[in-house]
C-alpha cells in the first residue's frame, strides 16, 4: 500500500535543495546556502551526495578570485523528485 520513499531525497536539506533547483535554471552555492540556512560544510556534503546520484550537476568556476559553484537539477533529479512526491502521496491520500 505504501510506496518506498527515496532515502536520498528524504533528507530535509537534500529535499530543500532539489525543490529549490526545480524553481530556477541554476543557483550558486551561496544562494542555496542562504535559502536553506545550511552550513557551508553540510551543504557541500549534501550537494556531493546529490551529484554522485546524478540528481544535480555542479560546475566550478571563479568570479574574480572567488571560487563559485553553480548547481543545476538534472533530468534524473526531476524524475526522482516526481517519484518521491508520488510515493509520498501514498502516505497521505489514503486517509479517509
Amino acid at each position: 500500500m505504501f510506496k518506498a520513499l527515496n532515502p536520498l531525497l528524504h533528507s530535509e536539506l537534500r529535499l530543500a535543495v532539489v525543490s529549490l533547483l526545480l524553481s530556477v535554471d541554476e543557483a550558486d552555492f551561496v544562494y542555496i546556502r542562504q535559502q536553506t540556512g545550511a552550513t557551508a560544510g553540510n551543504l557541500s556534503v549534501q550537494l556531493d551526495k546529490l551529484s554522485k546520484a546524478g540528481y544535480v550537476s555542479l560546475s566550478k568556476s571563479f568570479r574574480g578570485k572567488m571560487p563559485c559553484t553553480t548547481c543545476r537539477i538534472t533530468p534524473e533529479g526531476v524524475a526522482a523528485f516526481e517519484e518521491y512526491v508520488e510515493a509520498l502521496k501514498s502516505y497521505i491520500l489514503p486517509i479517509r
